[in-house]
């Protein structure tokens, strides 16, 4: 073919690139969606879990819990599953239902339970039924009606039991056992309910899973929104949500007010939510009414305000993150859980609770219990709280950590397990959705200078200040995503990230470390072992430079000088990560050059890593040093970029049997274990546990992408998507990493929690991790353009 036509591909490509954004604005059935594109698969049937349920718009506390809990598992698993729903109803109604929801229930009609089992008996493509089991739900005394229902049925059931009654009599005894054998299993929200099952119904423990209410994440702790801190000012909020109803007890905290405005007369309190509709058709508002007529006898008109709407999720939760302390004051002591009670926490908000189980299981060290309608306690803890700021803030910390395994991609987990270990053969082919790619963690934590290391929780912690380490990592992810999504939004992170590098580096080529918020050297960077932070400058350097093509000629003309003063200083680490990292930072620098010098310095740092790898390998340890630590797979990886570079089998050979070896170590069945950071690894001992961090993981998968490229060996690119899986959910504690509702990634993964601040390593390093799978998915869309030009041409 004539050269001649390559620049007429070249433009055809990008007309093809922006013809597929155009077309991703469509609406197609059955399609896959990326960040650029969406393409029509064939139409195939997904096998299918159908909710028994009360749904929306229907208002009742299942019906939200169900709706959300369907959409977790849309989010998690959304092309592995069909999620539909059967909605339950009382009697005859308009209800406008969303799409999903294929069948309705009239549940006082016992006829039509038959019915309704022969329809799903039919679909085969039915795969597993979630039950959600509220006594008042179904027909005949104790929900009887459901008995023959389930009997009939010939599916797996999850049965979620949303109230255990203790102490019941025998009918009810027998129904509930009755329901528990035609389960696969029962679900239950708390170790309590759980409890009761096992002594008062004799249910076997092996029957009963635990899955917390589920709660939504917040972008940030306690940050007060815009149109709320308006229109409260500079009030002490305190608040309570839900469908009022007299169960709620509100009367109980109206009682509680006038002591608690002696002390703090700017306090009001908010009582957030309508009526509930069957209490609407049962006694109109006469609880509302008692309430109102309760706020004018005590005076509290200016310390009390109704909120008698539906409020949408987002704005709820503005109102919870504006609260100062949150109010729960169910006299009900059989009520199991509450999903107030679990969202006032996922948005950090302190708790003063009547002692249900739910409250009691999760308050400890993030509120208070006071005994049912007990007003002159509650006031005494609210005066408590609120005469000690630094208690109020510690339980706000502690409400989220306490509440941060509940989140509902956690829960969404955690149900998809429990269905795939109930059905006999694996019919459910699972695959974890990639998330959106968003900056909006790490441009919260980039400041004028540079990014801030630590975060408490999702929030920047300034007093950290900044280090050369993350500024290296942030400047090599920010210049990938600019050569994806080529964002010039990107170019002014690109420029503060080069800058503060800049600034690091001294006269002699060398780089410092720490730097205080102020744009202070700090102290530290005297007495620490720098070599690894300055093999890292030279990796950014190096992949900033390979991006010369796409980038601003003044931009690469500084790095190029930086790097070049810094290639005196290379020949003098001791430290094999820091030898990886130049390395790979040369070799980028060097892709375009060949120049025989660069070549002859990896050669030389490559050499190194090979006399260390001789100077400890045995049958069983094949590695480079004596103990495995972090960052261990930029070691083999350096290993094979000095192989591209120079040519050298030697080089190739070590480069993969040393992976090989590190992979047989941190792989194990389907999952990744990357070595703890808790005693690290040591030759000749037994693998530590537990204490992972995200660096190890994205280095691994950065890793496993270029000996991918290079090999072509299926096993890599399978244990890159486990690897990366470990973000998603799939870890020993089956929760959750990066928070896609922040954009930032967790600290760390220990034995039974998870750090829970976002601070730059971690994010940056989920960033670079998830831009290697975004990377491959352009290139399919590339290639397959490419092939369909050429056909035309």
């Amino acid at each position: 073919m004539s050269t001649n036509i390559l620049p007429i591909l070249s433009n055809s490509l990008i007309v093809f690139k922006e013809a597929i954004k155009n077309i991703s604005k469509l609406n197609f059935p059955n399609s896959i969606e990326g960040e650029n594109s969406i393409i029509p698969i064939p139409h195939k049937e997904l096998p299918e879990i159908l909710f028994i349920t009360s749904y929306p718009p229907r208002e009742c506390g299942i019906a939200t819990y169900t709706q959300d809990l369907r959409s977790a598992i849309q989010e998690k698993f959304g092309h592995s599953l069909s999620l539909k729903v059967c909605a339950l109803e009382a009697k005859e109604s308009n209800y406008n239902y969303p799409d999903e929801v294929k069948y309705t229930l009239q549940t006082r009609e016992e006829d039509q339970y038959a019915v309704l089992s022969k329809k799903i008996n039919a679909d085969k493509n039915i795969k597993m039924i979630f039950l959600q089991h509220e006594f008042g739900l179904f027909g005949g005394e104790y929900g009887v009606f459901l008995l023959k229902f389930m009997t009939r049925l010939k599916r797996p059931i999850s049965t979620t039991f949303h109230t255990v009654l203790p102490n019941p009599n025998k009918n009810l005894k027998k129904i509930v056992r009755k329901i528990v054998d035609c389960s696969d299993n029962v679900i239950v929200m708390t170790n309590a309910s759980a409890l009761i099952l096992k002594r008062n119904y004799g249910i076997e423990d092996k029957k009963i899973t635990i899955i917390a209410h589920g709660t939504h994440l917040v972008s940030s702790m306690h940050e007060k929104h815009k149109k709320v801190r308006v229109h409260l000012a500079d009030r002490i909020v305190l608040s309570t949500f839900g469908l009022l109803n007299e169960g709620k007890s509100i009367e109980t905290a109206l009682d509680a007010l006038p002591e608690i405005i002696t002390r703090f007369p700017n306090v009001i309190y908010l009582i957030i939510g309508k009526t509930h509709p069957e209490v609407v058709k049962q006694e109109g508002e006469k609880y509302r009414n008692f309430l109102y007529e309760k706020v004018n006898n005590l005076k509290l008109q200016n310390n009390v305000r109704f909120i008698n709407r539906y409020l949408s999720l987002e704005e709820l939760m503005e109102h919870l993150q504006r609260t100062d302390i949150y109010l729960f004051t169910s006299k009900d002591p059989n009520q199991a859980v509450s999903g107030t009670l679990a969202y006032a926490m996922a948005c950090g908000c302190p708790i003063i609770s009547t002692p249900i189980p739910h409250a009691r299981e999760l308050l400890d060290g993030a509120g208070l219990n006071f005994d049912f309608q007990n007003s002159k306690q509650l006031s005494a803890a609210a005066i408590k709280l609120l005469y000690n700021p630094e208690l109020l803030d510690g339980m706000r910390l502690n409400a989220l950590h306490k509440i941060n395994p509940t989140a509902w991609q956690n829960s969404a987990i955690a149900h998809i397990e429990l269905t795939q270990n109930s059905l006999a053969k694996k019919s459910i082919l699972l695959k974890y959705e990639m998330p959106k790619i968003t900056l909006d963690h790490i441009l919260k934590m980039t400041t004028n200078k540079g990014i801030i290391q630590f975060s408490s929780i999702a929030t920047p912690d300034l007093s950290s200040g900044y280090t050369l380490d993350d500024n290296a990592r942030a400047l090599i992810a920010i210049s990938k995503h600019f050569e994806l999504t080529g964002d010039f939004e990107d170019i002014e992170l690109i420029t503060i990230y080069l800058d503060f590098i800049l600034f690091c580096q001294q006269d002699n080529g060398s780089f410092l470390n720490y730097v205080d918020i102020a744009g202070n050297f700090m102290t530290k960077n005297s007495i620490e072992n720098l070599e690894d932070a300055n093999g890292r400058a030279i990796w950014a350097l190096g992949e900033l430079i390979s991006h010369e093509a796409i980038l601003n000629e003044k931009l690469i003309n500084k790095a190029k000088f930086a790097l070049e003063k810094a290639l005196i200083i290379v020949g003098n680490f001791k430290s094999p990560r820091a030898m990886a990292f130049s390395i790979k930072g040369l070799y980028f620098y060097n892709l375009k050059k060949g120049n025989i010098r660069i070549k002859n310095l990896i050669t030389s740092l490559a050499d190194n890593l090979v006399s260390k790898n001789r100077g400890v390998a045995e049958k069983k340890w094949n590695w480079y040093e004596d103990y495995l630590t972090y960052a261990n797979s930029v070691l083999p990886e350096a290993m094979l970029y000095a192989a591209l570079s120079t040519g050298s089998e030697l080089y190739k050979n070590i480069a993969k049997t040393t992976f090989d070896f590190l992979l047989l170590i941190i792989f194990k069945g389907n999952e990744i274990k990357v070595v703890s950071n808790q005693g690290w690894h040591q030759k000749g001992k037994s693998v530590n546990r537990f204490g992972e961090q995200p660096i190890d993981v994205a280095y691994t998968v950065l890793a496993l992408n270029t000996f991918y490229k290079e090999f072509k060996e299926p096993e890599y690119l399978d244990k890159m998507n486990k690897a990366f899986d470990w973000f998603l959910g799939k870890n020993h504690l089956r929760q959750i990493i990066y928070n896609p509702k922040t954009g930032g990634c967790y600290d760390g993964l220990e034995e039974n929690n998870i750090n829970l601040n976002q601070g730059a390593e971690s994010t940056i390093s989920y960033l670079m991790a998830r831009l290697v799978f975004e990377q491959i998915e352009n290139s399919k869309v590339e290639i397959q353009l490419y092939d369909d030009i050429l056909e035309t041409a």
